[in-house]
């Protein structure tokens, strides 16, 4: 398992990863409410039937590196050096995951590489996520699939309203953007939608399929 610097770092980017570092004692237990009522579940559902050589993008503190299989090669991207440490404890003892310090704007590797690029509540943070999903695209085999399961703008008008509302608080406080229009993003960038399911709360959280 090995750190790599962090590759080209957009204007900004300094101050979001200290905040990142800051948020990384206390994200865990931020989650434990959703942990328990939604997303253990779905990690399990996403990722206990993945092979190949996967990409996730925006590892966090690695909830999600013990739900992979053993024979899956499991490369784990974080753009926050404190989240990554995290991530790093989780992962101890897993010769299939590496952790590598990457802007997700900005990968750094080859075309046509991986089976699958994932990310999980990680486009609402992202501040350019179509420039992301872009890179998700080129890293992504043409026979490949790119998985987000994130949080979005709802299409209920009331829904909706609310997540407007209290945006600018949400991004000012903890840098996440919970009105973001995630499915719209990914076929800007370029990829083919192949399946959107909802998951929780109507429509906010979905879980979006598709193809380079």
């Amino acid at each position: 398992m090995g750190h790599l610097p962090v590759i080209m770092f957009r204007p900004g980017s300094y101050s979001r990863i200290s905040k990142y570092n800051r948020f990384s004692y206390l994200y865990d237990l931020m989650e434990i409410p959703v942990e328990f009522l939604w997303y253990s579940k779905w990690r399990k559902e996403l990722f206990g039937n993945m092979s190949g050589r996967v990409l996730e993008v925006g590892v966090g503190t690695g909830k999600n590196i013990g739900y992979y299989p053993k024979d899956c090669e499991v490369v784990a991207i974080d753009i926050s050096d404190g989240m990554l440490a995290h991530a790093k404890k989780r992962s101890a003892g897993k010769k299939n995951a590496s952790l590598l310090l990457m802007d997700a704007e900005h990968l750094g590797f080859k075309d046509n590489c991986f089976d699958f690029v994932v990310t999980t509540f990680v486009l609402c943070s992202i501040p350019e996520p179509i420039g992301a999903l872009e890179e998700m695209k080129r890293v992504c085999k043409p026979e490949g699939m790119v998985i987000n399961l994130e949080h979005m703008k709802s299409e209920n008008r009331l829904i909706a309203f609310f997540e407007d509302l209290f945006n600018p608080v949400s991004s000012a406080i903890t840098g996440v953007n919970i009105n973001r229009e995630t499915v719209k993003n990914v076929k800007k960038a370029g990829l083919n939608v192949t399946d959107v399911t909802n998951m929780a709360l109507w429509d906010v959280f979905r879980m979006i399929k598709s193809k380079p």
